[in-house]
C-alpha cells in the first residue's frame, strides 16, 4: 500500500469499528469488545507505518476536490510532516490503552457498547484534525470532538453533576468555536482556499490583510478547544465523566486539538506581534492560576485535572516563544505520562468501588492495596514534575529553552516581552507543579484519611496498560531530544545548563517544601484513624449524618469524613487556599456576567411573549368569537322571531325615507 492509502485507512478504520459496534451492541455483546479494540490497534500500526515512511523528511500531501463550491474549493486534503505523523502515533496509542483499559474498567457497565463506540469515534475524529490538509476538513473532527466529548462526559447521566458537565464542556468549547470558524472564514477568503499548504503561502508572501483580527479569532476557539485561560473551566467538571474517558482527552485528543492547531499554523500567528503577546499572557496566566488550583484540590481528578490545563499552558507558551517543536515535544511526552496518571488514579477508584472516594483526604493503605498504580503513578508524577532522567524533564525543558533564546534575543520568532513572560511563569509553574505532583503522592499513598473499602485486586488489562504507558514515561525524553529535531525541521530539542539548573532547582524547592509541610502537619493528626469519626451502632445513622453536615462532609454509610488534617495545601496556600479550591471564583464571576443577564433576558423575552405578544393573539381572535356569537344568538330558528324582524327593520327603513324626504 502506499503511505496516502495508510493514512486514509488510519481514520477510517475506528470510524467503521463505532458503525459497527452501535449497530451490533445490543444484538451481539460478544463482538462489543473486539470492535472497541482492534480497529483502533491496527490504526496505531498503521500510524506507526506512516510514520516510519515518512521518517520525518518529506511532506505527504494528496488532494481531491470534495464538492465544487464556485469560489473557496473544499478539498479532501491529507497534509502529514513530521509533527502530524508523530502526534497521530500518540494518539493511536492513547486510544489503543484507553480501550483496553476499558474493557476491565467498565466491564459491568450497561453501556459499555455505546461508550465503547463514541471511544472509536472520539478517536476517528482526532486522527483527521492530525493528518488533514483542509481546514474545514479539519473543523468537522474538531466539531466531532465536541459532541463526543458532550456524551462521554455525560455518560453517567444519572447524575446531575455529569449532566452538568457534560452541558458546561459543550457550550463553553462551543463560545470558543463561533469566532474559530468565523476566523476560518476570514483567513480562507483572504488566502483564496481552505488548504494549509496554500495559506501558508499566503502568510510568507505578505498576502494577509488582517492577520491580528483572524489569528486573536482563531485564539479564541483554541482557547476553548485546550481548556487555556478564559474558557478552561469546563475541564476540571468534565471528571464527572469515566476515568478513561479523562485520559483520552487530557492525554491525546480534544485538549491537544487546539495547540496542534496553532503548531501547524503557526507562521500566521508570527506574522502578528499582538497575536504572539496575547498567546504568551493567555499561557503565563493559565499556567500559574491553574497550578495554584490544583494545589488545592482534594479530588485526584480535579487535581490532575488542572495539572492539564497548566501543562497545556507550557505547549501554548512554546508556541508564543515560536517553537512549534518545543511545543509538539511536551505534547508527545505529556500525552504519555498524563494518560498515565489518570489511568493510575482509575485503578485507585476502582479499588474503592466508587467514584465517590476519589477525594485524597479519605485515602489510606493504598501503597499496599494498587502496588502497580503506585509505582507507576510516581514514574509519572516524577515526569510531571520535571525531575531528570524522566520524560518531562527533557519536554519541559524545550519550552523553557525556548522561551529563554526569545527573552534574550536569539531569535526573532516573537517579540522579547512574550519570551520573559513564558520564561517567568514557566519557572514559577515548575515549583507549583512539583509542590502540588508531591502533595498527590504523599495524600494518596501516605494518606491518613479513613480506609475505604477493599474490592480486591484490578483487572489484568488495567495493570498492564499502566506499565506500558510507564515505560516512555520513563525513557521517552532521554531519547526523543536527540531523534526529534529531525522531525521537527531540525530544531534542537537539547536542554541547556541554565534552564536545566533553574528548573530543576525550584521543582525540588517545591518537593521539599511541600514534603516539610506534610510533616508539619501531620504532628497535629495524630489520632487514629486520622480524619474519620469511629463507626457507630446501628440506629446512630441521624448522628453520624448530623455530624457529617456540619462538618460540611458527606457520609458513607456509617462512617463520616472530615478534611485530612495533614494536607501540606492548606498551609502552603494560606489564605489563598479557599480561593484556589473553587477556582478563583471564576465560575461565579461568568454566572454574574454571563448566565444571569442571559436568563433575566430569557425571562423577559418569555414574559414578552406570554403577556404582550399572546394578548394581541388571544385580542384577534376574541374579537371574531364575539361577533361570531352575537351572530349566532340571532340564528335561533324561530319563524316568528324573523318576521318580527323583518318588519322592525321595514318599519325602521320607512321612518328613515321619510325623515329624509322631509330634510330634503
Amino acid at each position: 500500500m502506499t503511505t496516502t492509502t495508510l493514512a486514509v485507512l488510519v481514520p477510517l478504520l475506528p470510524f467503521l469499528g463505532a458503525a459497527v459496534g452501535l449497530l451490533l451492541g445490543r444484538t451481539a455483546p460478544g463482538f462489543v469488545r473486539p470492535l472497541a479494540v482492534l480497529p483502533t490497534a491496527v490504526a496505531l500500526v498503521l500510524a506507526v507505518l506512516v510514520a516510519t515512511r515518512q521518517g520525518g523528511d518529506e511532506t505527504v500531501d494528496a488532494v481531491t476536490e470534495l464538492t465544487p463550491t464556485g469560489s473557496v474549493p473544499i478539498e479532501l486534503a491529507l497534509h502529514i510532516d513530521g509533527f502530524a505523523a508523530l502526534v497521530a502515533v500518540l494518539v493511536g496509542c492513547v486510544a489503543t490503552c484507553v480501550q483496553i483499559y476499558s474493557t476491565g474498567y467498565l466491564r459491568d457497565d450497561p453501556r459499555y457498547s455505546s461508550y465503547a463506540a463514541l471511544v472509536s469515534l472520539f478517536t476517528s475524529a482526532m486522527f483527521l484534525v492530525v493528518y488533514s490538509g483542509d481546514l474545514m476538513v479539519l473543523l468537522v473532527g474538531w466539531e466531532i470532538m465536541g459532541i463526543c466529548s458532550y456524551f462521554l462526559v455525560g455518560h453517567y447521566w444519572e447524575t446531575p453533576e455529569a449532566r452538568a458537565a457534560s452541558l458546561k464542556a459543550f457550550l463553553v468549547t462551543k463560545l470558543g468555536d463561533v469566532p474559530f470558524l468565523i476566523g476560518l472564514l476570514a483567513l480562507a477568503t483572504e488566502a483564496g482556499s481552505f488548504r494549509i499548504t496554500e495559506i501558508l503561502g499566503a502568510v510568507a508572501s505578505g498576502s494577509l490583510d488582517h492577520p491580528t483580527l483572524i489569528a486573536l479569532l482563531l485564539l479564541a476557539g483554541v482557547a476553548g478547544k485546550s481548556a487555556q485561560f478564559p474558557l478552561h473551566t469546563w475541564l476540571p467538571d468534565a471528571m464527572a465523566g469515566p476515568t478513561p474517558v479523562s485520559a483520552l482527552i487530557h492525554a491525546a485528543t480534544m485538549v491537544a486539538a487546539g495547540v496542534y492547531f496553532v503548531a501547524r499554523l503557526l507562521p500566521l500567528f508570527e506574522a502578528s506581534r499582538a497575536a504572539m503577546i496575547v498567546l504568551a499572557v493567555m499561557a503565563a496566566v493559565t499556567m500559574v492560576g491553574s497550578a495554584l488550583a490544583a494545589l488545592a484540590q482534594d479530588d485526584i481528578k480535579r487535581v490532575l485535572a488542572y495539572s492539564t490545563i497548566g501543562q497545556l499552558g507550557y505547549m501554548t507558551g512554546a508556541l508564543a516563544a515560536g517553537d512549534r517543536g518545543a511545543a509538539v515535544f511536551h505534547l508527545i511526552s505529556h500525552g504519555a505520562f498524563k494518560a498515565l496518571l489518570f489511568l493510575a488514579a482509575g485503578v485507585i477508584i476502582h479499588a474503592a468501588g466508587t467514584n465517590s472516594l476519589a477525594a485524597m483526604s479519605r485515602m489510606r493503605g493504598l501503597r499496599d492495596r494498587v502496588p502497580d498504580a503506585y509505582w507507576t503513578m510516581t514514574v509519572a508524577l516524577l515526569a510531571l514534575a520535571a525531575i531528570p532522567p524522566f520524560s518531562g524533564f527533557f519536554s519541559k525543558e524545550s519550552v523553557l529553552v525556548a522561551a529563554e533564546h526569545v527573552a534574550t534575543g536569539h531569535t526573532e520568532h516573537a517579540p522579547g516581552a512574550a519570551g520573559w513572560t513564558v520564561l517567568v511563569a514557566g519557572l514559577v509553574t515548575a515549583l507549583l507543579t512539583a509542590a502540588y505532583a508531591t502533595r498527590l503522592w504523599l495524600l494518596a499513598f501516605r494518606g491518613r484519611g479513613a480506609e475505604a473499602p477493599d474490592h480486591g485486586r484490578q483487572p489484568l488489562a488495567m495493570n498492564a496498560v499502566l506499565w506500558v504507558l510507564a515505560l516512555p514515561s520513563l525513557a521517552l525524553g532521554g531519547l526523543a531530544f536527540r531523534l526529534l529535531p529531525d522531525w521537527f525541521d531540525g530544531q534542537d530539542l537539547t536542554p541547556t545548563l541554565t534552564t536545566s539548573v533553574l528548573g530543576t532547582g525550584v521543582a525540588l524547592v517545591g518537593g521539599i517544601v511541600t514534603y516539610a509541610a506534610w510533616r508539619h502537619t501531620a504532628a497535629f493528626a495524630d489520632r487514629p484513624p486520622l480524619g474519620a469519626v469511629a463507626a457507630h451502632p446501628e440506629g446512630d445513622a441521624a448522628r453520624v449524618e448530623a455530624e457529617a453536615i456540619a462538618s460540611h462532609e458527606p457520609a458513607y454509610g456509617d462512617i463520616a469524613y472530615a478534611p485530612d488534617p495533614s494536607d501540606p495545601g492548606r498551609l502552603l496556600l494560606g489564605p489563598l487556599h479557599r480561593h484556589a479550591a473553587v477556582g478563583f471564583h471564576l465560575d461565579a464571576v461568568y454566572t454574574a456576567l454571563f448566565v444571569r443577564p442571559v436568563q433575566a433576558g430569557a425571562s423577559l423575552v418569555r414574559f414578552l411573549d406570554r403577556e404582550v405578544v399572546d394578548t394581541y393573539v388571544r385580542g384577534a381572535g376574541a374579537l371574531p368569537r364575539w361577533l361570531g356569537t352575537a351572530v349566532r344568538r340571532a340564528q335561533t330558528g324561530n319563524v316568528q322571531t324573523y318576521v318580527s324582524a323583518l318588519l322592525a327593520g321595514t318599519v325602521v327603513l320607512a321612518v328613515a325615507a321619510v325623515l329624509v324626504a322631509t330634510g330634503a
